[in-house]
């Protein structure tokens, strides 16, 4: 089944609250947060649709590195805090499949994002 409809929705603010920016792609990989002026702010997001085989991998640094978090399927995170890891984003990666932990790896290794993502850099 393709994967249609997935909506990440990036908040600055506790409880899906403050400014926001929005992503409707298949797969995107932000390089740099302050691309989308959003480095060092994220507090909670949404990832909506048909995302049973969706990865959001964020990063502390830019680049793809520091340490991570990751989110498969359908997630909804109403604060980072409560995770340790609020307002400290630099950059990320949302594609349409299970990235395993060996591929999260490698994207670090190799400071690339996976084949066939839309990259934004600075």
């Amino acid at each position: 089944m393709p994967i249609r409809n997935v909506r990440l929705t990036l908040w600055t603010g506790a409880n899906f609250t403050g400014r926001r920016r929005r992503f409707r792609r298949r797969g995107v990989a932000v390089r740099n947060a302050v691309a989308i002026n959003f480095n060092n702010v994220l507090t909670s997001f949404t990832l909506r649709g048909n995302t049973d085989f969706v990865t959001l991998v964020l990063f502390s640094g830019t680049n793809y590195q520091g340490n991570v978090r990751v989110f498969r399927g359908r997630t909804s995170v109403s604060n980072l805090a409560n995770l340790g890891f609020n307002n400290v984003m630099s950059s990320f990666i949302l594609v349409t499949r299970v990235l395993s932990d060996i591929e999260i790896a490698a994207i670090q290794l190799t400071r690339r994002a996976p084949a066939g993502v839309v990259e934004i850099n600075t």
